[in-house]
This record gives structure tokens, sequence and C-alpha cells, in this order.
């Protein structure tokens, strides 16, 4: 097992590399100037260049780019420009924040999408199976920040049962955290648990027309008991591999439900960084979220080696 997540490290490597290139390009790449955020249109040209020194922008790119990589091999992201504190610091202030809406969100969403999934597999070319299968494929077409408004007028403004917006620590109260959580989570699940229904139930009819399922029921073993037992387990596989790319997704997106609902989260930060053109924090914030979605995905391989030895061995 050592050996395994050992090559699957090594294998992560070439991929952070590059999100780092990327990350640190993000400064070239967008038009315009980073001094015209500070000075205005009446800024003579020696304030301009005062300035781009102090910032190390009169450097040559390979100069910068060294100093970016000595930084972060180092832990420092740099310091947020418009905030004036460490880079690393106000991510970590508004972590907790985004991987609560993503991890609850996600078990919105494994738990919906496995069970429906499950259900339309043993319920094939039923009413149930197609009501599923239409419900997932509408789940998949609404848009986040659209769903989150209609949330925001129906349990928010008319019925009052959550908040409208805004976040409540875990750590003050469990319940005003879930209440603030509520629905920004379901927002972010909606489309995937559109997605690993399909997928749980594809994987399902390919693992229930297997020989060990028949021979099961031939045992005389309940249906119910082959499909926990035997059938769920062995569907495993792809399921945890859509789990794992969602995780990753839920990052991306909760970029949008986090504005939708004002919660002060990496995502609402980075957008922040992007309207103020704070480079620091957007290339600090890139590769951040890069590196927890290595993570994530570093801990679904060693998981199906858990699952299945078989991908261990291989």
């Amino acid at each position: 097992m050592l050996g395994f997540v050992v090559r699957r490290v090594i294998a992560a490597i070439p991929v952070l590399l590059l999100v780092s290139l990327l990350s640190f390009a993000v400064i070239w790449l967008v038009p315009g100037d980073l001094t015209a955020v500070f000075l205005d249109a009446s800024a003579t040209p020696q304030q301009v260049e005062r300035l781009r020194h102090e910032l190390g922008l009169d450097q040559p790119i390979l100069v910068q780019m060294a100093k970016w990589y000595e930084r972060v091999l180092r832990g420092d992201l740099g310091e947020s420009i418009l905030l004036r504190r460490s880079v690393g610091s106000a991510i970590v202030e508004r972590l907790p924040v985004t991987l609560s809406l993503a991890g609850l969100a996600l078990i919105f969403a494994v738990i919906a999408g496995v069970t429906a999934g499950v259900l339309a597999a043993v319920r094939h070319r039923s009413c149930a199976d197609q009501s599923i299968m239409t419900l997932a494929l509408l789940g998949l077409s609404i848009p986040d920040f659209w769903l989150g408004l209609v949330l925001i007028v129906v349990f928010a403004v008319h019925l009052g049962w959550f908040p409208s917006g805004g976040h409540v620590a875990l750590t003050e109260s469990i319940a005003g955290w879930y209440s603030s959580m509520a629905l920004p989570a379901f927002t972010l699940a909606v489309v995937q648990i559109g997605f690993i229904a399909r997928m749980a139930r594809s994987a399902m009819l390919d693992v229930l027309n297997q020989d060990f399922i028949r021979t099961a029921d031939a045992k005389g073993l309940s249906r119910a008991f082959v499909v926990v037992r035997h059938g769920v387990p062995n569907a495993m596989i792809p399921i945890l591999t859509v789990t794992g790319i969602i995780a990753g997704s839920m990052l991306g997106s909760a970029v949008v439900v986090e504005q939708v609902f004002s919660l002060p989260g990496v995502g609402r930060l980075i957008i922040g960084a992007v309207l103020s053109r704070d480079f620091p924090v957007i290339q600090g914030g890139l590769l951040f979220l890069a590196v927890i979605y290595l993570v994530i995905n570093l801990a679904v391989d060693i998981l199906y080696a858990v699952v299945d030895p078989r991908v261990r061995l291989g």
C-alpha cells in the first residue's frame, strides 16, 4: 500500500508544477497594468516606475518566476496588495467556510445520488426508473446561481425557514451552522446528485447482470440483501471515481454559490481579488485550491486500493 501511495504522489508532482506555473502566469495573461489599480490617470511616469519597482514588476520574468517558486516552497504565498496581509492567512481564515460548504454538499449529493441510482437500477425500465432519470437530467440542467436565487426567494423570503445569507461558525452553534449552510449546500449538490445518480444506476445495472448476483438470487436470498451486500460494494469503483471528480469540481462551483449566499469563503475571496486585480491573492488562491484538488484525488486513489485490491496490485 505504501508503494502505491508513493507512486500516486510522484504522479501528482508534474500536475502541481503545471498548476503553479499557470498560477504565476496569471499576472501576465490578464490585460492591463497592475499599477492602474493604485494610480489614477494623473500619475507621472516616475510614480508608475516607482510602484512597479516596489511590486517587483520591473524585473525580468524569469527572476520573478524564481522568486515566486522560492516563496511557494517556503509556504509563503505572498502578501495581498489590498488587504495588506499574508495571502496564506487570508485563505486559511476563509477555508473552513468553503470546506464545510463543499463537504455538506458532497454528503447531500452522495446520499441522494447513490440512493436514487440504486433504486432506479433495481426498478429498471419502470416508472420509478424513468422518473428518477428525468429528475437527474433536470438537476444537471439547472444553473447553480439561478437555483440559489430561487431557493432564497422560496425558503428564506417567503417561508422564512432559512437565512438568505451569511455564515455561522460550527464552533458557535451547530444548529446555526446547519441553518446557514443548508441552502447553499443543497444548491451546490443538486447538479452533482443527478451526475452521481446516473453513474450509480449504470454501475448497478452492470453488477446486477453478473453471474454471482444470479447465484445469490438462486440461493433464495432476499433481493434487498443481495443488492445491499453484493451489488452496492461491487459498484463502488465507478461511484468513487465520480465522487472524486465532483468533490474537486465543487471547489470551483463554490465560488458562485458563496457569492449568491454572501458566504465569506475562499471563492468569494478570489472573486474580490479578481475584481480588484489583487494578483497575489488570485495566484495563491488558485494554487491552494489546486493542491486541495490533488489531495482529494489522492484520497480517492487510496480508496480504490482499499475497496478493490486489484487496483493496488496493478
